[in-house]
């Protein structure tokens, strides 16, 4: 760990959840692949580590090597994409436990920060601001409620105008890496909070960093949602609490700043090419008696 004084050690562990099921009907595995390693950089990503490496976990009714060798391919794009080695993994073929051509994958991934630069929310004050990075659609997460509702009534082949693309392109677009663009944040500013999106949304998820005593107030109408939200929740007549609760609605990470340095920091993103939008800020949670 040469330059770190105090190193602490970063893990996660993940999967890619039912998004394999559309992987699996479509013939398609290498960008699942791809999406196990980006979720994993980012989840220790939010605390200010950076990744060291990555494991893979694969396992199958019968062992495909066309299908493991698109898999690998993803995680060698990825790993290469976010400076991570693949150090290796398990294969595990489980006839009899999966059909012969489903699978299961999982990802472990360790990263290192240096102690003082740990992001744990603490610095975390009432009016700080919500900053939020667009996602790449549904990332890996609320396809139980997108297959329910859409592949009754649309085939996985088919082109949907308001998506421009077909309904399959549309559901397995790569989990996107925030880590090029927090790299650069965590460089140039004091960062108080970060918060990836995945299940619970960006209620549930964003409230993990929040202080005791603290609590959010987001700005719904502040960004245009992705049309596969749109299509989802129009096809399926899915309540907004149940599509806030399960999607990441269009918004994969949001970085929390103080109130005077969200300006700079949101014309810092938009001069990166980020699609970035002030969203909400931190306010004093309310107490019932």
């Amino acid at each position: 760990f040469k330059g770190y004084k105090s190193p602490v050690l970063v893990s996660s562990v993940d999967g890619v959840g039912t998004k394999l099921k559309v992987a699996q009907m479509m013939g398609k595995h290498d960008t699942v692949g791809q999406d196990l390693v980006n979720h994993c950089v980012n989840d220790i990503l939010v605390c200010g580590a950076r990744q060291l490496y990555f494991m893979d976990y694969f396992a199958c009714g019968r062992l495909n090597l066309a299908t493991a060798k698109d898999l690998i391919d993803g995680f060698v794009a990825a790993c290469k994409e976010n400076a991570c080695s693949l150090i290796g993994g398990e294969t595990a073929e489980m006839p009899g436990f999966y059909a012969e051509d489903e699978y299961d994958l999982a990802g472990t991934i360790v990263g290192v920060v240096e102690k003082k630069k740990i992001i744990d929310g603490a610095k975390v004050r009432k009016g700080d601001v919500l900053i939020g990075l667009a996602s790449t659609g549904l990332h890996t997460n609320g396809y139980s409620l997108a297959r329910s509702v859409l592949l009754p009534k649309f085939t996985l082949d088919r082109q949907v105008d308001e998506l421009g693309a077909t309904l399959g392109e549309s559901l397995l677009a790569v989990h996107r890496s925030y880590l090029k663009i927090v790299s650069r944040l965590l460089k140039k500013y004091n960062l108080h909070g970060l918060s990836h999106i995945t299940g619970g949304g960006i209620v549930g998820n964003t409230l993990r960093v929040l202080p005791k005593g603290l609590a959010l107030k987001i700005d719904w109408s502040a960004w245009e949602r992705p049309a596969i939200f749109k299509l989802i929740q129009s096809v399926g007549e899915v309540p907004e609490e149940d599509m806030r609760r399960t999607f990441n609605l269009g918004v994969g990470l949001i970085v929390i700043v103080s109130r005077k340095k969200a300006d700079e920091v949101l014309r810092f993103l938009k001069k990166k090419g980020e699609k970035a939008m002030v969203m909400g800020e931190v306010i004093f949670a309310q107490v019932y008696c």
